[in-house]
């Protein structure tokens, strides 16, 4: 399991979508056997002082934190991609490069998800909060939670929010950062950023010519510059896959792709599985909801995608939570049982699905049916005249747990 694990996220912006939106996609590939839980938290205000306890390390609090909808490996306190109530998502890559990852433990490029969407506002946000942090505080440890060897690695992240995208990609605590205002991007885990840099750190240049890595006379290429040798600079092949569809790009095209194992997106490998997914709507009429929904559970082939939309009475959903062990170890050292309520009725239904009996085609077809209704659903409340009543979203996504984990029972 010594590579990065092949996960990929994609944006898609107007005119390749319909209706002026902006739809974010990403499958979060981790070894086979991990689980994921969902979870809100919503906002806070924290006491001068305060220190917040990341996956290894804690660093200073701030005085506010925005609501938060994550999908997270269960033992670790950062995430592997989530919402927050702005309208800001963001996803994380692991990827290697010509450094290799510190194996001191500092914060993980999961954590950093989590910080940047507890901070910020916009998707720009995002990224200062994150290259701030990682200035600081630097990016290492275990990205597995098997202890008996150590995996680590750098970090890209594609950071969303209504009007524009930027895909961040890290060296340590060096950075290059592109903006994405249209079209499709996707990244994976290699670098992809070339000779388009937006922003970046003020001493990579520098760092990348006194490793001996840019001459300082060629053009600078971020990828060839930064990439290991034997790495293939095809950094996505899933985005083939959005690029090639003919008409506008919607949420249930977003599933699709992501649900494609053909292209690779959709990862079922010896070590490695896509543990969970989640696909985001957000309009650029600010008027309208964003809406984001997530699977919980492995596989988007066979899962369930559900709506979830920021209000200011969220239901808690502890049946896609995992067992709570306490605050006091983030980074949980002992092997424990993290699966959920959730995890396990979807246990049964994996097994059913994969037998490829009839059972099993008519347990799909059941579920497609189910998705779809929350799919219309949704488009029905975007395309609503009337404003947007929170009592009858603040327990949506309770509800279509509940409705699965009853359906599979």
């Amino acid at each position: 399991m010594a590579g990065a694990p092949p996960s990929y996220c994609f944006v898609a912006f107007p005119p390749r979508t319909k209706d002026g939106l902006v739809v974010f996609g990403k499958n979060s590939a981790r070894p086979r056997d991990e689980v994921q839980e969902v979870v809100y938290f919503s906002a806070a205000e924290h006491e001068p002082g305060s220190k917040v306890e990341c996956t290894y390390i804690s660093i200073d609090q701030v005085p506010r934190t925005h609501a938060i909808m994550i999908s997270k490996p269960a033992w670790l306190w950062g995430a592997e991609m989530g919402a927050n109530e702005h309208g800001v998502c963001i996803a994380n890559e692991a990827i290697s490069t010509k450094e290799a990852a510190a194996e001191t433990e500092a914060l993980l490029g999961m954590d950093l998800v989590r910080l940047g969407l507890e901070r910020a506002t916009t998707a720009k946000g995002a990224l200062e909060v994150i290259v701030t942090l990682l200035q600081e505080h630097g990016q290492g440890g275990n990205y597995y939670e098997d202890a008996s060897s150590c995996h680590s690695f750098q970090s890209a992240y594609l950071l969303v929010d209504r009007s524009e995208a930027w895909v961040l990609e890290t060296v340590g605590k060096y950075w290059a950062a592109e903006k994405v205002t249209e079209g499709v991007k996707c990244i994976s885990n290699q670098l992809s950023l070339t000779t388009k840099v937006d922003e970046e750190h003020p001493e990579l240049r520098s760092y990348a010519q006194s490793q001996g890595w840019w001459t300082g006379e060629d053009e600078f290429n971020f990828s060839q510059v930064f990439s290991p040798a034997d790495d293939h600079l095809d950094c996505c092949a899933g985005r083939d896959s959005l690029e090639k569809q003919e008409e506008s790009i919607t949420v249930q095209t977003m599933i699709n792709v992501l649900r494609d194992k053909a292209s690779g997106v959709c990862v079922d490998s010896e070590s490695f599985l896509t543990t969970a997914s989640m696909v985001s709507v957000l309009p650029q009429d600010r008027s309208l909801p964003c809406i984001h929904y997530f699977t919980g559970t492995p596989d988007p082939s066979r899962s369930i995608f559900k709506p979830f939309i920021f209000v200011d009475d969220v239901k808690p959903v502890p049946k896609a939570q995992s067992p709570c062990v306490g605050d006091e170890d983030p980074a949980q050292k002992e092997p424990r049982d993290h699966r959920h309520e959730l995890y396990k009725a979807h246990e049964w239904a994996r097994a059913v699905l994969e037998s490829g009996q009839e059972q099993g085609q008519q347990l799909q077809k059941t579920m497609l049916e189910l998705e779809k209704q929350g799919l219309e659903a949704m488009e029905e409340l975007l395309n609503s005249s009337s404003p947007l009543d929170p009592a009858e979203v603040g327990d949506l996504f309770y509800d279509c747990v509940d409705t699965e984990i009853k359906f599979f029972k």
